[in-house]
């Protein structure tokens, strides 16, 4: 099977100490590409060297995390344009809506998701949109840019069926990592009706980590682990739903 890993820290500090085990471990279960999205400016470097020692292989995204919308926002996104002019990502990424932790800067985070939006529009780039606990802000967002041809992934969607026929209909892609594995997370049942083509799969390593390692880290050669219960779910090999997902990314990120 050859796997895409369409979402992974692999340049946080978790993976510091072994990162080169960590490639081989995924490149042995077959994921032999890594989609690296950005988080805010302290993990730039990082994230643009592990490109830069694995190329072809470790692609990076550019964005800002609506989590990392705080009071330096405009400053942050002025790095953000200034890589966006400056090179070629795989996406506008990770960018979105989360009013999960903390609404005190809702308007900040609106403002910084529409215009990540604009440059993704102006540079032809998808967008990789991370939402939490804000699905029906997020989607209407979307909405307002349908009509220009706004599209890529609904990064870890964890919503219902209905939120997954509204995405699709706008011609985004989903997500699925790790919590599909999760007993009570109620997803295998929002997506059992859900198209493979309109699914792709990600890890979001170090975190979110797939039944049987659950509390440990996430690496990218567990997403085997998300592959065989897709697989459970659709009552298809495991070695098609590999060969549809890995041809949805190709498809949204251009290759």
């Amino acid at each position: 099977m050859i796997l895409t890993d369409t979402h992974t820290h692999l340049y946080a500090e978790e993976f510091t100490t072994d990162i080169d085990e960590v490639i081989t471990r995924a490149e042995n279960e077959g994921v032999n590409k890594f989609y690296l999205p950005a988080i805010d400016s302290t993990a730039h470097k990082q994230m643009i060297m592990l490109e830069e020692k694995y190329p072809g292989k470790c692609i990076a995204m550019m964005g800002l995390h609506p989590c990392y919308v705080k009071d330096n926002y405009i400053s942050e996104l002025q790095i953000v344009e200034d890589w966006l002019a400056k090179r070629k990502f795989a996406a506008v990424g990770e960018i979105g809506l989360d009013f999960y932790w903390d609404k005190t800067f809702t308007t900040q985070q609106y403002q910084t998701f529409r215009m990540q939006i604009e440059w993704s529009l102006q540079y032809k780039l998808p967008i990789v949109i991370h939402t939490r606990n804000a699905m029906a802000e997020t989607i209407a967002v979307v909405k307002e840019y349908a009509s220009r041809g706004v599209n890529g992934i609904f990064h870890c969607f964890s919503g219902t069926y209905e939120d997954a026929v509204a995405i699709t209909d706008l011609g985004f892609y989903l997500g699925i990592g790790g919590v599909l594995t999760y007993k009570n997370s109620g997803l295998a049942e929002a997506i059992a009706k859900v198209d493979l083509q309109h699914l792709v799969i990600e890890t979001d390593a170090p975190y979110l980590t797939p039944v049987p390692y659950r509390g440990k880290r996430n690496e990218s050669s567990y997403l085997k682990y998300v592959v065989e219960k897709l697989a459970q779910i659709k009552n298809v090999p495991a070695e098609e739903v590999a060969a549809i997902t890995t041809a949805n990314a190709e498809k949204i990120f251009g290759l």
